[in-house]
């Protein structure tokens, strides 16, 4: 049950997309973007509310990374007016929590992927042009800078929402141009 559960919710991230619509890009303008958020490295938010999952870098208060647990996922309920819940147990473990492993001990350089869905890997690593991590994902077949990612719902229940779409944005590293990847599950 975790299994299939887990698929059908990241499968609304990351599957083939297609075209991107006027629709698409007016609701994700709608929604607040998360400011002055410490270590913030990217968000995600979904059409049902304006609530945000945020993942930031996980730091001590030394500012030393956390190798066992690098990436912190939290939300903000903007419906209730900004306040900071953690993850539910289910949450965390079935849909928005990332599963990360070290792989560079050196440059502190891990992979991470969400915990319902493998098949798409991330990157958290030091940028060489601002010596701070970042996120990094392909997005459009082109390594980018993770910003944010909007699902788009329309019905469906708590297990199996009805996922429209899903819009990955993120930007070039090497010419900060913004990428978006629309993906129609």
């Amino acid at each position: 049950m975790k299994k299939s559960i887990s698929y059908i919710i990241l499968l609304l991230f990351f599957t083939i997309g297609s075209s991107f619509t006027l629709i698409d890009k007016l609701v994700i303008n709608e929604y607040p973007s998360p400011e002055g958020i410490s270590n913030l490295l990217f968000y995600v938010q979904r059409t049902i509310n304006s609530n945000t999952i945020v993942y930031t870098l996980n730091t001590n208060k030394d500012g030393e990374l956390n190798e066992n647990e690098p990436i912190k996922a939290y939300w903000i309920k903007y419906t209730q007016n900004g306040k900071i819940d953690p993850l539910t147990y289910i949450q965390r473990n079935y849909a928005y929590g990332v599963k990360s492993k070290l792989i560079d001990k050196d440059k502190k350089s891990f992979q991470f992927e969400f915990v319902s869905y493998n098949k798409r890997k991330f990157f958290l690593m030091k940028s060489g042009s601002d010596n701070q991590y970042h996120a990094f994902g392909y997005v459009n077949n082109k390594m980018t800078i993770l910003n944010n990612i909007m699902v788009r719902i329309e019905g469906g229940t708590f297990w199996v929402p009805n996922v429209k779409s899903v819009e990955v944005i993120a930007k070039d590293p090497s010419t900060s141009k913004i990428i978006t990847e629309i993906i129609k599950p």
